[in-house]
């Protein structure tokens, strides 16, 4: 490939890349002493975990509530990116006097394996190698997920989290979260999520892995030592599943088939309408700050999650006996997990006998709602962390 055909590193690229391996984030590391067994069968060591903390530790480490962020998601909840340099993706709800509150609680979010801002993933230098790990990178599940989260939670010396909580891949987490470690968990707030992953689902995410895997530049997953990157893929896959992220109503209401800076139809195959603009945006914007082969390894870990499969096929086994508090949230326009799927991890919790509350909320902004500013989630998850804490006697 000529010099010109490469695609020259921007800014946000250069940036985008030096938070792989070197975050602007604290960072957890684990040596060949310490490794972690995946799923796959294989030990990863050395790895690192990339997180972000907000608010302070309490004395007898009862206050902290990890947050797990959903599938192109960070641990920047309530920063500034230093990326993108925009706000944190949840700072409507993590703040002080919001939802979560950091006068109260304290927070951790970490990036999760697999990802590209700072911990291990297959952008990571391979230290056997030093190069990228590319492929060579295990396959990622949700529990190997759970597994480093753990680990880091295990740094800070504390023994029970007050709370687990995350929307979408987020929401996966929790439920593993909550299966895997019953003893360490007071109360789980799994949202817009469920305890596998359709086969819609897949599908989609298997459209989105063919095409960054059809751009040339992918180079069989070792464009980094090419100097290439194969964002025309990915954008596309970004695309697909930016549509899955909505509603048709939400889509209708803010494009409906209003035209792109154009009084008329062009008969050709640029951006007629406002909705293809605002595609391509989202598509090209992504690419900046996100790593194709994460792109790859996250959804893969989506795709394998079903919790019940764990546990001989039956999903109230997974909770058999739990102590911890569980809150479920759907919402009524989510088609990528529809409130069934909520309500089926519910009455699994019933048949396990475990204290379980459910809110289905009523809005036409999809799945993405648990990002926007939903007022009945708000409150849901202020009364439930309230609850909580005075169950234990935490600070009002």
């Amino acid at each position: 490939m000529s010099e010109s055909e490469r695609v020259q590193p921007s800014d946000v690229d250069a940036a985008a890349r030096r938070e792989i391996d070197t975050p602007t984030s604290e960072i957890a590391t684990f040596d060949r002493s310490n490794p972690l067994h995946l799923d796959a069968g294989v030990e990863l060591a050395p790895f690192q975990i990339a997180y972000q903390t907000y608010g302070t530790l309490n004395e007898d480490k009862s206050n902290a509530i990890l947050i797990c962020h959903a599938l192109t998601g960070d641990q920047h909840v309530a920063n500034i990116h230093p990326v993108t340099g925009k706000r944190g993706w949840w700072e409507l709800v993590v703040g002080p006097g919001r939802p979560i509150d950091t006068d109260r609680f304290f927070v951790i979010c970490s990036n999760v394996l697999g990802g590209c801002l700072g911990t291990t993933g297959p952008g990571s230098t391979n230290p056997e190698t030093g190069q990228a790990y590319g492929l060579d990178l295990p396959v990622i599940t949700i529990r190997d997920m759970v597994r480093a989260q753990a680990m880091l939670v295990d740094s800070f010396g504390i023994d029970k989290l007050f709370a687990v909580i995350g929307g979408s891949m987020g929401g996966m987490q929790v439920l593993q979260w909550a299966a895997t470690y019953p003893d360490r968990v007071h109360n789980a707030i799994s949202i817009a999520a469920g305890a596998r992953h359709s086969s819609q689902n897949i599908a989609f995410h298997e459209v989105g892995r063919q095409a960054v895997m059809a751009d040339p530049n992918w180079c069989a997953g070792r464009y980094a030592e090419e100097g290439l990157s194969p964002k025309k893929g990915l954008a596309v896959a970004r695309m697909a599943a930016h549509v899955t992220y909505m509603s048709e109503s939400s889509l209708h209401r803010k494009f409906g088939r209003s035209l792109q800076d154009r009084e008329e139809l062009t008969f050709g195959f640029d951006a007629d309408f406002q909705i293809e603009s605002y595609l391509r945006h989202q598509g090209m914007s992504f690419v900046d700050r996100f790593d194709a082969n994460s792109y790859l390894y996250v959804t893969r870990a989506m795709d394998y999650f079903d919790l019940a499969a764990e546990h001989d096929g039956l999903l109230a086994n997974a909770f058999m006996g739990t102590k911890t508090r569980f809150c479920l949230i759907s919402f009524t326009s989510d088609w990528l997990f529809p409130t069934a799927e909520s309500r089926s991890v519910v009455h699994a919790l019933n048949a396990a006998n475990a204290n379980v509350s459910f809110v289905e909320i009523e809005t036409d902004r999809g799945h993405d709602s648990f990002l926007l500013d939903e007022p009945e989630m708000f409150d849901t998850l202020s009364g439930f962390l309230s609850s909580g804490a005075k169950d234990l006697g935490l600070p009002a």
